[in-house]
């Protein structure tokens, strides 16, 4: 059984979809044990609490820069014994130091179709904003590793979302989160967990094989 640590920021809707998806038996190989958050406030703390599940603070603002901040969250996550990280909306920057630690045991979602609407400013509303700003009219979510490369890791899992014409940033927002996020993180984690996701020549293969 793999242990699961989730990174978090602000309010978890991400997280509450890994435990509702753990809840309901559909991660396989794995438990989220620990969720770590950047800020005391965070509401995906309380989300981990009501279900059973232990939490650590470590407060960006305690320290003086990315490295000695990094080291903080690495050492607390090998405290942990974690197998997979998962980031849920975590809104720091951290170092290599953490991926030398974890490589190819960490990942993100990012609420577009990559190589689109990704990389340093897309974040966020930000990624819809300039999603309605080009006109495309299909979105979505993607699920990767995370690498040094701010959005640039190896792709594990996509799902497409339409964009409607009526969309603002915010609709948009919600629709990809309900429709591709909430699905295919808890899928991409429960895939890493029952050994199914390998990476060779900077490319993941999945096995979707049932």
């Amino acid at each position: 059984m793999k242990n699961i640590c989730v990174l978090v920021s602000g309010g978890g809707t991400n997280l509450q979809a890994m435990i509702d998806a753990q809840n309901r038996g559909e991660i396989n190989g794995g438990k989220i044990t620990c969720v770590i958050s950047s800020k005391e406030d965070a509401y995906a703390l309380k989300r981990a609490e009501n279900n059973g599940i232990s939490t650590r603070v470590i407060p960006r603002k305690d320290y003086p820069d990315a490295a000695s901040y990094t080291k903080a969250i690495t050492d607390a996550l090998m405290e942990e014994k974690a197998d997979l990280v998962v980031y849920a909306g975590f809104m720091t920057i951290l170092d290599e130091q953490i991926v030398k630690a974890y490589p190819y045991k960490m990942m993100n979602v990012h609420p577009a179709l990559i190589p689109s609407f990704c990389g340093k400013g897309f974040y966020g509303l930000h990624v819809h904003e300039a999603v309605l700003e080009k006109g495309v009219k299909l979105t979505g979510a993607t699920v990767h590793f995370v690498t040094e490369v701010c959005d640039g890791g190896p792709i594990i899992l996509q799902k497409g979302v339409a964009v409607e014409n009526d969309d603002t940033p915010e609709t948009l927002q919600k629709r990809v989160m309900e429709q591709a996020e909430w699905k295919i993180l808890p899928e991409a984690v429960s895939l890493f967990c029952e050994d199914r996701i390998t990476v060779r020549n900077g490319r993941a293969y999945v096995d979707l094989a049932d």
